[in-house]
């Protein structure tokens, strides 16, 4: 099972969430997520996902406590373990460096996005404001 950390950013004092989609060309291409990436061998998840925003958007995040953790098994029978983070503050300008797109979105509009299959049942849970 992979082992995957993601991050929640709220942007103040909008409160809107950073989402982020994929390149046409990588695997699930043009699926929006939240931003974060794979724990490495020996890594600690919070160490994972800081360099994982680092390589992608370029930020030096405070991660903050996890939200959620939970196991998605896809159909073609790969499986994930994802532990989601919220960041809410970070140093740096934020840059694309490896998505189609990156977007501020209010949380009530997260559901109307083609998100990854394994992210579905969080964002309906972060559009009703259970989460975060």
């Amino acid at each position: 099972m992979r082992k995957v950390v993601a991050a929640i950013i709220t942007r103040e004092p909008d409160k809107k969430i950073l989402i982020c989609q994929r390149r046409k060309d990588q695997p699930l291409g043009l699926k929006w997520e939240f931003p974060g990436g794979k724990i490495e061998p020996g890594e600690e998840p919070v160490a994972a996902l800081r360099r994982e925003l680092q390589e992608e958007l370029a930020i030096e995040a405070e991660i903050g406590e996890q939200l959620t953790q939970f196991e998605h098994h896809y159909k073609n029978g790969g499986g994930v373990e994802l532990t989601f983070f919220r960041v809410l503050t970070y140093a740096g300008e934020m840059k694309n460096i490896i998505f189609k797109d990156i977007r501020w979105v209010d949380r009530r509009s997260l559901p109307r996005f083609d998100f990854l299959e394994a992210d579905v049942k969080l964002v309906r849970e972060i559009a009703a404001g259970n989460i975060v």
